[in-house]
């Protein structure tokens, strides 16, 4: 039987909307057989269709089992499977339905097959999925051949005699909810990290975590303090996925009540968006970047005395507490250390720096094109923490002085973080870089700067083209990002006005592209036309924060000709026919 910590909950969905047709339901009598699609990454023989027969007719729920499985057990283990579906049944009924259903909203009733009971598949799957569910079959086969034409979950028999079978249907439900909340109701498809989000929560909203041993709450805790710098937003499906969604949407809900999740549900918005549209709507003044931030610090600390927003009110969560990474500075006279990183969008990273006598100078160096928030805690001799942030600029570059380290001060945490990007997630989403250096002085000699053997010069007198420079050189040495960095490298080197990579500009361009050779040859344009434009002028095939804000000013400087006849006054960021028109006929004026 596998461990609960290696559970994990499967979630399929589907991007393309349709027009919903009547379906008549079939399943009449006990016993009766059905032919189903079913996922082959999930089902343990790998197969696509299976037949199954019905077992139980419930309430609200038909109960089909896997053919081949149930003909492979002895009556004794068939009394069994009959007692666990009879009781997760009573429990559907009596708990599991109305208590989402009041909160998220219903499901999709009588829906695609006109049957408002739901259909719960049990067949044999990997070990390490519990359930899924699939938004294929909420559509006519016409549409989607492989549509069971049903509103169904399924669930994995390994489980179905477990009392954790109750947290895997809350789950699989919600998800279902959520198909007719957003999908069908709303006709939008919600970021697939925030409907897991609400899905992970279910069983805690049901009181299914209250006994934490063996509880779902459980495992995922052992799955984030695993991997706490997993990425909240992006979407992989893997089990460290589920570990840091939980222990933030825990967090979440017991520091701004359930009604964020049920309000961002009922809105037309989605994802972060709808987060803060919830947190407006309930009186906060804190936005989805507050609360992300906030969670950091209490993961690390988790301490109501610092307040009660830096703490679990959960007693099964009252002594968690992660690990920040440390960082060792020599006890005796000058030393430094540096390190070069790479994270994700709204991904937490914790480093701890101890050691070192004097004053403790930090610089912080980030990737220009993104958005860093970056609070520090400092640690007194008496155990207490105290809380500020890094001051950055525009090109993302910050520092900090701490006096009386080693001393009065024993330690400092760091929390930089990448709160950039807002919707959109992508599977994968793309790592950036990031640099940081501490350095001790003893206070006799604090007017001599210490800096690390491989800088040529302290930071602080670094220009901004040595800093992107000296950033390249450590990517290139850690053999990450390489293909963007010879990009980069290629558009530090200054051109000639005339001389572009592109000669027509054919299709429109806007936030959120990567790596993409038509985004390089817009940023060669832009930094052609000026520092009044495009001041940082880098050319990197990310159409990012920067890239936008000269795309804005581009627009801007031709209202007229650009924006005027969309009745526009500001720039939009997005190269859109207009901007491509006056973008085409300033290159031709160059040739």
């Amino acid at each position: 039987m596998a461990k609960i910590t290696k559970i994990k909950i499967i979630f399929f969905i589907t991007t393309v909307f349709f027009l919903y047709l009547p379906f008549s339901a079939s399943a009449v009598f006990l016993g009766e057989k059905h032919s189903f699609f079913v996922d082959s990454s999930y089902d343990s023989s790998e197969r696509e269709e299976i037949s199954a027969l019905l077992q139980r007719i419930g309430k609200e729920i038909y109960f089909f089992i896997d053919s081949d499985y149930w003909n492979s057990l002895n009556v004794e283990e068939k009394n069994k499977i009959k007692q666990s579906l009879q009781d997760l049944d009573q429990e559907f009924h009596s708990r599991i339905y109305p208590t989402l259903t009041s909160f998220y909203g219903s499901e999709w009733k009588p829906g695609i097959d006109k049957d408002s009971r739901l259909t719960i598949l049990i067949h044999p799957m990997i070990e390490e999925a519990g359930g899924y569910f699939r938004s294929a079959d909420e559509y006519e086969k016409i549409q989607v051949p492989n549509s069971n034409e049903k509103e169904m979950v399924y669930l994995n028999a390994l489980y179905i005699n477990q009392s954790y079978s109750k947290s895997l249907l809350a789950h699989e439900f919600t998800h279902l909810i959520t198909f007719y909340q957003k999908n069908v109701k709303q006709e939008i498809e919600e970021e697939v990290w925030l409907n897991e989000a609400r899905a992970e929560y279910a069983p805690t909203l049901l009181g299914y975590d209250d006994i934490y041993e063996n509880s779902n709450l459980e495992g995922r805790v052992k799955l984030f303090l695993a991997d706490p710098t997993d990425s909240l937003t992006e979407w992989q499906n893997a089990l460290s996925d589920y570990g840091v969604l939980n222990l933030f949407t825990q967090y979440l809900v017991e520091q701004y009540g359930i009604e964020i999740l049920t309000d961002s549900m009922r809105t037309e918005k989605k994802g972060i968006n709808s987060l803060n549209y919830a947190l407006k709507k309930n009186g906060f003044g804190e936005n989805f970047s507050d609360v992300f931030t906030n969670w950091t610090i209490t993961v690390l600390v988790n301490d109501c005395d610092l307040g009660k927003k830096y703490c679990y009110q959960n007693k099964n969560l009252k002594n968690l507490k992660i690990t920040p990474s440390f960082n060792f500075l020599p006890l005796t006279g000058k030393s430094s250390l540096g390190v070069s990183q790479t994270t994700k969008n709204w991904a937490g990273n914790w480093y701890k720096i101890i050691g070192g006598d004097g004053n403790l100078k930090i610089n912080f160096i980030g990737n220009p094109e993104n958005l860093f928030k970056i609070p520090y805690l400092t640690k007194d001799s008496f155990g207490k923490y105290n809380i500020n942030f890094f001051q950055l600029d525009e090109n993302q570059r910050g520092e900090i002085f701490i006096s009386d380290f080693g001393k009065e001060i024993t330690s400092v945490i760091i929390i930089p973080s990448i709160q950039s990007k807002t919707s959109e997630f992508l599977n994968p989403e793309p790592s950036f870089p990031f640099f940081w250096e501490a350095s001790a002085t003893a206070v006799e000699e604090k007017e001599k700067e210490e800096k690390p053997n491989f800088l040529e010069k302290p930071i602080s007198e670094m220009t901004k083209q040595e800093i992107t420079s000296k950033i390249e050189e450590i990517q290139n040495i850690l053999n990450q990002l390489q293909a963007q960095l010879v990009e980069l490298n290629k558009g530090n080197v200054e051109q000639k006005q005339e001389n572009f990579s592109c000669q027509r500009f054919e299709e429109n361009l806007s936030y959120g592209l990567l790596n993409d050779n038509r985004v390089r040859c817009l940023q060669e344009f832009l930094k052609s036309e000026g520092k009044a434009i495009y001041p940082e002028g880098l050319v990197t095939g990310n159409f990012l924060q920067l890239t936008k804000a000269a795309v804005i000013r581009f627009q801007e400087k031709y209202q007229e000709e650009i924006l005027a006849s969309w009745g526009l006054e500001k720039g939009t960021g997005f190269v859109g026919s207009s901007t491509r028109k006056k973008i085409n006929q300033l290159l031709e004026n160059t040739d």
